[in-house]
């Protein structure tokens, strides 16, 4: 199944979405566990939102690819066609 390419104003709307949790444990319930389990959310991801954010902002809780810069073993395709001299 084709992954869905996410507008920037959906990108927006998700990262204020998690820019709200992060607010409604600090200023609402002063409670990580309790806005982690009204929010459906682990407190792992809810940790790894505020690092994010602290660290770069609201860009910082922009979802974002989660696959590895750098994959060592990976195998070059070999050429389809031999160019010889």
């Amino acid at each position: 199944m084709p992954e869905r390419a996410w507008s920037e104003k959906d990108l927006v709307r998700r990262a204020n979405r998690r820019l709200a949790v992060l607010r409604h444990a600090e200023e609402v319930s002063g409670n990580v566990a309790a806005t982690c389990r009204y929010y459906g959310i682990s407190r792992n991801i809810f940790y790894r939102w505020k690092r994010r954010y602290e660290d770069e902002g609201l860009d910082g809780l922009k979802d974002r690819s989660s696959a590895p810069l750098h994959c060592p073993t990976v195998t070059e395709p070999a050429c389809s066609r031999v160019l010889w001299s």
